[in-house]
């Protein structure tokens, strides 16, 4: 291997873990662009009953990394974890198939089936998530330059996937026949078990650290118990049933999640600005992640009606026809994931040529939530004395997502970036956990946005009347904007308290 290959090219394992994760995520957003279609043109759920459904599922989908963190660290290693997660989730599109094509015949083994499919595609996504991007910076040495390219080069496979899913499952499923949407999680379970397959057979060859040592294996000093095929089987049984058990609870029984995940961030607060072994700028900086995590929850919560209220939008008032195609609904799920991959190295210049006048990072994440404001305010005229049942024109909508998706390149990965430099060495899981947790809230609360859709009713929401689409999309640019001016005030402030 020549010295410019060294300095310049990638290891193998990179593009093994590349394809593992475009895979799942082609699962993820596959499944995701199609699930409130399924809800409510073949389950027959309301779409405030769906709409919340939507975020007790992604909200839990956000929390159960913790779990499968935890377990990877101290018992069962990265590698276990991921082909256990991606097992589970391709489980789960299967149970999802199975009550597709059981839905007319038999609705209450259907609404049974439903259920579980989401159980499991919310504990197998805590395995995986969490353990394969760990493994891409294992893959390089400490102050290896081209660590930063290689994060920028698997974030594309993330969204590679990410426009494919959409694409292929509404190409299958979303075809105007409801008969046709368990077509969509085979392509979607079908998808995870090739992710599976590239990781079981490339791995030991392929992901290796500099030294030649394979990645992810079991850690060291784990009991022999706990790694028995019986035990891990069963664990991983008894913790899907878990999940299907929160997620009905939450949206048949009692609404708790909010309740656990406000919990959550009091705990982990109350445990951080407790130890005394913390000094006064470190807990300056911590409080700098609590105070853009909350942020966050405005941007996540109006970013993620995309798997929502925007897909009822596309679905029943954008004209979506060609002439030659009737574009389905879920199609325009795939624009963010393409838009990423467009913006992504355009950002990363522009910030690169602004220098010593590139923005810090809090202020970076209000350019976000402005970016995502003007996202609404564009689609808020598209719709305005528009009347109910006229449908307006897809550019609408995809000028949103593109500002949307530009919104969340000031924001996301500045964020999660934020963190990692932020917080002290002792806490560093448990800070990236309060940025998890804010993410979950969001996705929660886009649920609960999702339900005020103005579907021929009038809803409210602290006083404000939506009684149409214009009404309910300047609500997301009144939220979006408020909050981008108050961490434009406070940006300046926050940057002291870093350095």
């Amino acid at each position: 291997m020549t010295e410019k290959t060294k300095s310049i090219g990638h290891p193998k394992g990179l593009y093994v873990l590349f394809a593992t994760e475009m895979w799942e995520r082609f699962n993820y957003y596959g499944m995701r662009a199609i699930l409130v279609l399924f809800m409510t043109k073949a389950l027959m759920f309301d779409k405030v009953f769906a709409s919340n459904l939507y975020g007790s599922y992604t909200g839990l989908i956000y929390l159960t990394p913790l779990v499968g963190g935890y377990v990877a660290d101290r018992y069962w290693g990265n590698k276990r974890s991921i082909l256990m997660g991606g097992i589970l989730m391709a489980i789960g599109e299967f149970i999802l198939f199975f009550c597709g094509a059981l839905y007319n015949s038999n609705p209450d083994a259907s609404a049974w089936l439903f259920f579980s499919g989401l159980g499991f595609m919310i504990a197998g996504n805590g395995f995986f998530k969490p353990n394969i991007s760990s493994l891409v910076g294992q893959l390089y040495a400490k102050g290896d330059s081209r660590t930063d390219s290689a994060y920028t080069i698997f974030y594309m496979g993330i969204n590679v996937g990410g426009a494919l899913g959409p694409f292929v499952c509404g190409l299958v499923g979303d075809t105007g026949n409801p008969a046709d949407f368990k077509w969509a999680f085979l392509a979607g379970g079908i998808g995870m078990l090739l992710g599976v397959a590239t990781l079981q057979f490339l791995h030991n060859k392929y992901v290796l650290d500099p030294q030649g040592k394979i990645l992810g294996l079991t850690p060291e000093n784990a009991p022999a118990k706990f790694l028995k095929p019986a035990f891990i089987v069963g664990s991983l049984l008894v913790f899907s049933l878990i999940c299907i058990g929160l997620i009905y609870a939450d949206v048949k029984i009692f609404s708790y999640l909010f309740y656990l995940l406000i919990a959550s961030i009091l705990l982990i607060a109350f445990i951080v600005f407790s130890d005394k072994t913390l000094t006064s700028l470190e807990k300056k900086k911590v409080a700098v992640i609590f105070t853009v995590s909350f942020f966050v929850i405005f941007f996540w919560s109006a970013f993620e009606q995309a798997g929502a209220s925007l897909t009822f939008f596309a679905s029943e008032q954008t004209n979506r026809d060609l002439g030659f195609f009737v574009v389905p609904a879920s199609f325009f799920q795939s624009l963010n994931s393409t838009f990423v991959v467009v913006l992504a190295p355009v950002f990363a210049f522009l910030w690169l040529k602004m220098g010593k006048r590139e923005p810090s990072s809090p202020m970076k994440m209000a350019m976000g939530l402005f970016l995502l404001a003007l996202g609404y305010l564009w689609i808020a005229f598209g719709v305005k004395d528009v009347q109910p049942g006229v449908k307006v024109s897809m550019m609408w909508l995809t000028g949103m997502y593109f500002m949307h998706t530009s919104g969340e390149l000031c924001l996301s990965p500045i964020g999660l970036s934020l963190v990692n430099k932020l917080a002290p060495l002792k806490f560093a899981s448990l800070l990236m956990a309060v940025w998890f947790t804010a993410n979950a809230f969001a996705n929660k609360l886009a649920g609960v946005l999702s339900a005020l859709y103005p579907d021929g009713k009038t809803t409210y929401v602290l006083g404000y009347a939506i009684t149409n689409l214009y009404d309910y999309f300047m609500m997301f640019v009144v939220m979006a904007g408020t909050a981008s001016v108050i961490l434009f005030i406070i940006a300046s402030k926050l940057k002291k308290m870093m350095d």
